[in-house]
């Protein structure tokens, strides 16, 4: 039996560092765990969308999360990411995340398919069930084709292993819906660019891939707003990381932007697998001017204490 997970901080869905081959690089990818934990992030998931899952195999997806797993030697929570098109893949990810110990799954609607409420619901329930461990669900319609709406919910959340939602629509309407209708599924932030009223509504997390390059950032505005309840500095940072928000979730090439913010910081994140490619050399000169304003911009507000 599961003990429900308290997700509360910054959890990083970790890039996935690749050779020139295309084969994984370990010491790249246990560099980025070691500085993400360093810097004080409060989570890890592995084999997100962030990862490339979509080019991995199960064997490889879990193989990667054993090692990160292995890397965080019980350091911070991992969550291991399940979704995938075909539900028997979705169940063995959870069975190996159960297996491995991890400390909860990540659970998304199966792309492309687009099934009913009803379909979705049986689908996670059969999920939940292979893993038996804390279940964060994972509401992304634009990746997904479905929302995870009020039928999904009233049936996947009596289950007693939900222990919160990453809600990714962009729909303001629905982190209204989840934090006045459904506050027994904690809310985390899962669009980067309504942090702020994520908090404000209560949410006490956020799945942030940007803290994979800027971690001390992500947690500054964290603590600023969760655990300091000072809004109004809160929008300040927040209005200092919107342009960052703007590259990532409107630039159509958000997991090259990240993994190249990785590069940037002085990791190794390598190529990506197909079918994506690496930024162009004008698209790396603006994501780094972009960097280099935003964390000057919010170590000045720091130093004002």
């Amino acid at each position: 039996m599961s003990t429900r997970l308290v997700l509360e901080g910054i959890y990083t869905p970790v890039i996935t560092p690749f050779h020139a081959d295309g084969s994984f690089d370990f010491d790249g990818l246990a560099a980025v765990v070691e500085h993400l934990i360093d810097r004080g992030v409060h989570g890890l998931i592995s084999g997100g969308s962030t990862a490339e899952n979509y080019a991995q195999t199960v064997a490889e997806r879990l193989e990667a999360a054993r090692f990160i797993k292995e890397v965080a030697k019980a350091r911070l929570p991992v969550i291991v990411g399940t979704g995938s098109m075909m539900t028997p893949d979705s169940i063995a990810l959870a069975r190996g995340a159960r297996e491995m110990g991890a400390d909860a799954i990540l659970l998304g609607t199966p792309p492309y398919s687009v099934p009913t409420e009803r379909e979705n619901a049986l689908n996670a329930l059969a999920i939940d069930k292979a893993a038996d461990l804390p279940v964060i669900l994972y509401n992304y319609p634009g990746r997904m084709g479905v929302n995870m709406g009020e039928e999904f919910l009233d049936r996947v959340g009596r289950s007693r292993n939900i222990s919160g939602i990453k809600e990714s629509s962009g729909d303001i309407n629905r982190v209204h819906l989840l934090a006045r209708d459904y506050p027994h599924i904690p809310l985390s932030c899962g669009m980067d660019d309504q942090a702020l009223e994520f908090f404000a509504w209560g949410a006490r997390s956020w799945i942030c891939a940007g803290s994979n390059f800027l971690p001390e950032e992500h947690v500054y505005l964290y603590e600023t707003c969760v655990l300091q309840g000072d809004f109004v500095k809160g929008r300040r940072i927040m209005s200092a990381m919107m342009p960052l928000m703007r590259v990532l979730e409107q630039g159509g090439k958000f997991i090259q932007c990240v993994k190249h913010g990785v590069e940037y910081t002085g990791l190794k994140a390598g190529p990506m697998r197909p079918p994506l490619k690496g930024l162009n050399k004008d698209d790396k000169r603006r994501l780094e001017q972009v960097i280099d304003v935003l964390k000057a911009t919010i170590a000045a507000i720091k130093k004002e204490g």
